[in-house]
């Protein structure tokens, strides 16, 4: 406890109260996040779609972060760290209310726009909040105290995954694919807008949620870290950040660590629905069987993040973060090569070896960068363009059914596999400097 309190009080300012605010947002966008994965299968199978056109759900949602990162870098420099994150809660809240008016279209598309403005929403939040994290005290401790409000991340996550299993995958209509296209038009519409009422309710509960955040922290007071100074030179702190090999190829890294993060968890789905199909099992019940392991490998993922957030004071985060990741390497070469369940227990594994990735990377990446550390932060928050660009490459592998012969959805994990390369590297390249 003492040492907790010491990550949380510097120069005799007591930062516990904001800081247990700002990380309940941590938890709140783990929600987002990780209700959202399911989707893709969910919405695929409510609209007759191939896995393809499923991931566009990710392409909006992973596009948003990109696209607003560095406008709210320059709206938190030129207001305050708590104007980000209130505006990112405002967002959020009005992304998730959106769902109910497009299910009232009965179309795919007006989803995809409120996936898009919601998580514009978070990533002024993450824009905002692993900032503020770092800003609430000695920078000797900042990683540290990063990874400790990164650790509630995925406990939003896994509430995200268990509200997606049981109130939208085991409610749907148990209608297999296949079976819906037999349906007449009638027919289809009356079971996709039940489907569509059972996927929103989700969405509307956590959108009040958001609210009564958004207010709670609007009329408490927050500490001002970094907020002295609110001239915006924006070509030149790039110019500055981007100079530095440290930053430049974290963001490299978080890219792939996100698609990675992304891949594996959004595509489980299909990975273990296929394993449980094979043992002749039917489809609803192998998708709910796969989100089960799914919640299992985010639990993992939960309780490695403490575990590993307390070896980061006796090991050097850049060595940690190489080890970790080459683990992951060995592991998704499990799941590539390993037929069956066999494989599905390495893609569990998985989320082990990523449970501290994101804040590791991002962590050092903005190591000493001080007040360009808004910038830097938008800069890491756009490399979550991974998560967008990388999962519907792998949908198409996944889409060819067989490769030579070799089950394409176990193929396809070669692409996170390639991602875990590349962080090795980085985190080699960081133990000295």
């Amino acid at each position: 406890m003492k040492e907790n309190q010491s990550l949380l009080r510097y120069n005799g300012v007591n930062y516990l109260i904001p800081f247990i605010l700002i990380t309940s947002c941590f938890a709140l966008w783990g929600f987002a996040n990780d209700i959202t994965n399911p989707m893709v299968k969910a919405f695929s199978k409510i609209f007759r779609m191939s896995v393809t056109d499923g991931t566009l759900i990710q392409v909006a949602f992973y596009g948003g972060y990109f696209a607003m990162a560095f406008p709210a870098a320059i709206f938190i420099r030129r207001y305050s760290y708590k104007a980000g994150v209130l505006t990112g809660l405002g967002l959020y809240a009005i992304g998730a209310f959106l769902f109910y008016p497009a299910m009232l279209t009965g179309s795919y598309y007006p989803f995809l726009i409120a996936y898009f403005i919601l998580t514009c929403g978070l990533s002024f939040l993450e824009t905002s909040c692993n900032p503020y994290i770092l800003a609430m005290g000695s920078e000797s401790t900042s990683v540290r105290r990063l990874n400790l409000a990164q650790a509630f991340n995925p406990i939003g996550s896994l509430t995200g995954m268990w509200v997606a299993m049981k109130f939208i995958q085991a409610k749907l209509n148990p209608l297999e694919t296949e079976a819906r296209a037999t349906l007449s038009d009638a027919e289809f519409e009356a079971v996709r807008d039940a489907d569509l009422m059972v996927l929103i309710t989700p969405y509307l509960f956590i959108g009040l949620v958001v609210l009564i955040m958004f207010l709670v922290i609007r009329f408490m007071r927050m500490p001002a870290n970094g907020d002295d100074s609110h001239d915006v030179h924006f070509f030149k702190s790039l110019k500055r950040i981007f100079s530095l090999s440290r930053y430049r190829e974290g963001v490299i890294a978080q890219f792939f660590y996100v698609g990675a993060q992304i891949m594996c968890w959004t595509f489980i789905i299909q990975y273990g629905t296929r394993v449980f199909m094979n043992e002749g099992m039917d489809e609803k019940s192998a998708e709910v069987l796969s989100q089960q392991y799914n919640i299992i490998a985010m639990a993992i993922f939960c309780c490695n993040r403490f575990i590993f957030t307390y070896l980061l004071r006796y090991i050097n985060a850049g060595r940690l973060l190489a080890i970790l990741a080459t683990c992951g390497v060995a592991l998704t070469a499990g799941v590539i090569f390993m037929d069956g369940r066999m494989g599905l227990y390495c893609l569990v594994g998985v989320s082990a070896c990523m449970s501290i990735m994101f804040p590791t990377i991002y962590g050092i990446a903005l190591e000493g960068l001080g007040d360009d550390a808004k910038f830097g932060a938008a800069g890491l928050i756009m490399a979550i363009l991974g998560g967008s660009v990388l999962p519907p490459i792998q949908a198409r592998i996944i889409d060819c059914g067989t490769i030579a012969g070799f089950p394409a959805v176990n193929l396809s994990f070669i692409l996170p596999l390639i991602c875990f390369v590349v962080i090795v590297f980085y985190g080699m390249r960081r133990i000295h400097n």
